[in-house]
């Protein structure tokens, strides 16, 4: 900065100033980050050419002034200014970071066509993001495909796009063709299959990477631990604390809160308080992180306490308090203290809001849930694409499902996230409109927006409530076959329930045995409903033993084979069934309805 002040009055003192003088001011204010300085120089300048431009774009873009870097490019093409390889580079990128919009896809690229840049590594490789940001990953891999001297960055961005799509084969593939692969194209691999959830792939490709002698960065070991935290995989976690605290990671409060999120997800909620106690008290994600380490664990008491203590509490400390009581059966409580926050000042954001819906979508409070709609456009709370999902969500579960569809109506243009689609799909099926459900989704599936396997749950649910057997079998393989997806457990629940609700219980049976997992208590139970609605006292019998192995205390399922055998006149069966559950003493589960007008 002190060499900076020195040109600075130099250049004040000259009376007469070409442009190269200009534009080194111009290039010093922008590389100190004083953008604006730089933008009263730029616009007091009597002729600006593209190193002009070029270096204001570019000094915007670096602060993340996207839309402001973009209407500087158009202002310079109005004034014939000729743009480099590099400006157009970076408007591209600026474009991708905003939103990918496909028109804007085809209308930078034939600029750098008609430019003569499309041969451009540099623009090239920023026209493959900005094809992958937005969905179109056939476009991106032509251009990608074209380029002759790729270097690492054009696979990184080539792999991320794959990865990010969650096309894993495709990424595999490619990032086995990386001639010099560096520790981005490490990290993008490994972080695919985190957020796929295959820990088992993910420290496979880490260990190939140790071997090859790249040392991982702290993303990438943050990363992990956190996934492990998710996966409670503690033997792993402790090995990546232990190179952590090795590399010299362990110091950042970041990392810090990771460690606590670890221990307190692999249930070891002593070491995550050691973790606490030994790190910095100054860094309020520490605090945070014990506090939803404290939730996550039901200690609801401990979390209390350390909320007290906090020497200050920003809006992740309120939104962790309110996420635990929701979670722990407490939505009463959650929204008590959404109040308090209120009160004391601090301003909720939008994922306070999304904790909020969800604790009135536990309560079904619709009243309260239109007071909270009502507060986020009056204090203009950002609608974010999972605040919008949040809404839609809660209007379902509170009984409003026109409300629901109103608000989907009202952001369907403008999300960019498949999570509101979710929202409705699947709040459109528990209300019984299984065809509207379908053709919600048939509408999703024709844009840019790629299906997960929560718009399965959905879409299965509709085919179920709208009895479409054969529908919801091709739904449920066009899983694997189309969109790459493995079924869960919840997408077998629904193809059980789906199979048995239409009698076809030996195909639902032979299902359950096909599973590549167990089955649990959910998927028994809901064979066991569907065979009493149907009679079958054969397939009964066996789908009660099953239950009974995996859950010997049910006493839903021994109610449920008793009434199975009293639709068939077996009374004596039946009485032994119910004299099971008071010998026994087998817990049955109350009903009760949740929705307050």
């Amino acid at each position: 900065m002190g060499l900076l002040s020195s040109a600075k009055s130099i250049f004040d003192c000259s009376l007469k100033l070409d442009l190269v003088s200009n534009n080194i001011m111009l290039g010093g204010y922008v590389k100190q980050g004083l953008l604006n300085d730089a933008y009263e120089l730029f616009l007091k300048m009597p002729a600006r050419n593209t190193v002009s431009y070029t270096t204001m774009i570019m000094g915007f873009a670096k602060k993340e002034h996207y839309e402001e870097a973009i209407k500087l490019f158009w202002e310079m093409r109005l004034s014939n200014v000729f743009p480099q390889e590099v400006t157009l580079a970076t408007v591209i990128s600026s474009y991708a970071r905003l939103s990918g919009v496909g028109r804007s896809n085809f209308l930078f690229h034939g600029l750098a066509v008609k430019l003569g840049f499309d041969e451009s590594v540099l623009v090239s490789t920023n026209l493959v993001l900005l094809y992958c940001v937005s969905s179109r990953l056939d476009e991106a891999r032509m251009i990608f495909d074209k380029i002759v001297d790729r270097n690492v960055v054009s696979w990184n961005v080539m792999l991320n796009g794959y990865v990010k799509a969650e096309h894993l084969e495709l990424a595999s593939e490619l990032f086995e063709s990386i001639p010099e692969k560096d520790v981005i194209s490490w990290g993008t691999i490994i972080d695919g299959y985190v957020q796929t959830g295959k820990l088992r792939e993910a420290l496979g490709f880490y260990c190939r990477m140790r071997h090859t002698g790249v040392y991982p960065n702290k993303v990438m070991i943050v990363n992990l631990i956190a996934f492990c935290g998710d996966k409670k995989e503690l033997v792993q976690g402790k090995q990546f604390h232990v190179l952590a605290v090795k590399m010299g990671f362990n110091c950042y409060d970041f990392m810090q809160a990771t460690l606590i999120h670890l221990y307190a997800g692999c249930g070891e909620v002593e070491l995550a308080h050691t973790v606490f106690e030994e790190g910095d008290k100054n860094h309020i994600t520490c605090w945070n992180a014990l506090i939803s380490g404290f939730m996550r664990n039901g200690l609801l008491d401990e979390s209390r306490s350390l909320f007290m203590k906090m020497p200050e509490r920003d809006i992740f400390s309120w939104s962790s308090m309110i996420s635990g009581y929701t979670q722990n059966g407490h939505p009463d409580v959650a929204i008590e203290l959404f109040v308090k926050m209120v009160q004391s000042g601090v301003k909720p954001n939008e994922i306070t809001m999304s904790c909020v819906l969800s604790a009135i979508s536990s309560s079904g409070t619709l009243e309260e849930g239109r007071w909270v709609h009502d507060y986020i456009v009056s204090n203009s709370v950002p609608l974010t694409d999972n605040l919008s999902a949040a809404l839609i969500d809660m209007y379902s579960k509170c009984g409003s499902i026109s409300s629901a569809l109103e608000m989907f109506n009202q952001i369907e243009e403008k999300a960019k996230d498949i999570s509101p689609w979710n929202a409705i799909i699947c709040g459109l099926a528990m209300h019984g409109h299984g065809e509207m459900s379908l053709r919600i989704f048939s509408k999703l599936d024709n844009g840019n927006l790629k299906p997960n396997s929560i718009t399965f749950i959905g879409v299965l649910s509709a085919c179920c409530h709208a009895g479409l057997v054969e529908l919801g079998k091709e739904h449920f393989r066009s899983m694997k076959t189309k969109y790459k997806l493995d079924p869960n457990i919840k997408h077998y629940g629904c193809m059980v329930d789906l199979l048995g609700r239409a009698g076809r219980l030996k195909e639902a049976e032979e299902l359950v045995q096909s599973m590549p997992m167990k089955a649990d208590v959910t998927i028994w139970g809901a064979l066991l409903s569907c065979c009493k609605m149907h009679g079958d006292t054969e397939i009964g019998e066996r789908v009660a033993r099953n239950l009974a192995e995996v859950e010997p205390s049910h006493g839903p399922s021994r109610v449920l084979l008793s009434n199975i055998y009293a639709d068939v006149g077996r009374w004596d069966e039946a009485f032994l069934a119910r004299r099971v559950i008071q010998l026994g003493k087998l817990s049955r589960s109350p009903g009760y309805s949740g929705i307050m007008m």
